[in-house]
């Protein structure tokens, strides 16, 4: 069984025993149990069951794994030709690292 959720305004696919780095959580500790409600699509070996918007009833439970992780340095660098204009950026994204305990129907 498998439900695609909604998380922090990004789409997963969540299934019982997966660990997904979602985008961060605020206020929330290591071994914290945290529960979506926003559930797109429910299936299982016999049906799907797609929500307008939502599936009622549906949520998926998660536990926090790493309340905060940082993601991989991007470099922004802008440059116009012949103009001693330079710019550079860096940028760091923050992730909550999750395990799905459980999807409930």
């Amino acid at each position: 069984m498998y439900a695609i959720v909604e998380i922090n305004g990004q789409q997963f696919k969540a299934e019982q025993g997966k660990k997904l780095f979602v985008n961060h959580i605020k206020d929330v500790e290591a071994g914290a149990t945290v529960e979506f409600e926003k559930v797109l699509l429910l299936a299982d070996d016999k049906a799907v069951k797609v929500g307008a918007p939502t599936v009622s009833g549906a949520k998926v439970v998660c536990e926090v794994l790493q309340p905060l992780v940082k993601g991989e340095k991007v470099i922004v660098f802008k440059m116009k030709r012949r103009k001693d204009s330079r710019k550079k950026n860096g940028h760091r994204q923050q992730f909550t690292q999750v395990e799905i305990k459980s999807v409930i129907a």
